[in-house]
């Protein structure tokens, strides 16, 4: 998981800001397994419907990503876009997510969820370069 924030994962953009989140699992994930995907700066929590995922051109609400097709790949970046003003410095970050993995099963025989929080200490970049990291499209 020391690699689902790294270094360059934060950007602020106008309005708001980026957050390039690694997925912190062996393998590739639909998209529809992600649930209850929350971010918070600074130990603030950003509101509720404030983040979506951008995917290709399309930004998601992310409590709507059980109805996406696509699938988070291991080597990608989820790029969560959230809304306000950041200012420059360093940020506590801290996201969480569950994912429900469909290939494993749970004591009671129902698809394994797995709770995930992933935290890291950042500082506001400039807006990323197009094709310098690879993001889910």
């Amino acid at each position: 998981m020391e690699t689902a924030l790294r270094d360059d994962a934060l950007t602020a953009i106008p309005g708001g800001f980026e957050l390039r989140l690694g997925l912190p699992w062996i393998r590739s994930m639909p998209l529809s397994s992600i649930a209850g995907l929350a971010v918070e700066v600074d130990g603030v929590p950003v509101a509720a419907g404030g983040v979506a995922v951008v995917l290709g051109t399309r930004r998601v609400p992310a409590d709507a990503l059980p109805a996406e097709p696509g699938w988070w790949f291991i080597q990608d970046r989820l790029v969560l876009a959230v809304p306000g003003e950041l200012s420059a410095g360093t940020h506590a970050v801290g996201v969480d997510f569950t994912l429900m993995v469909p290939y494993l099963r749970a004591p009671s025989g129902s698809p394994l969820i797995l709770p995930f929080r992933v935290e890291a200490r950042l500082d506001a970049g400039p807006a990323a370069v197009p094709g310098i990291s690879r993001d889910v499209a």
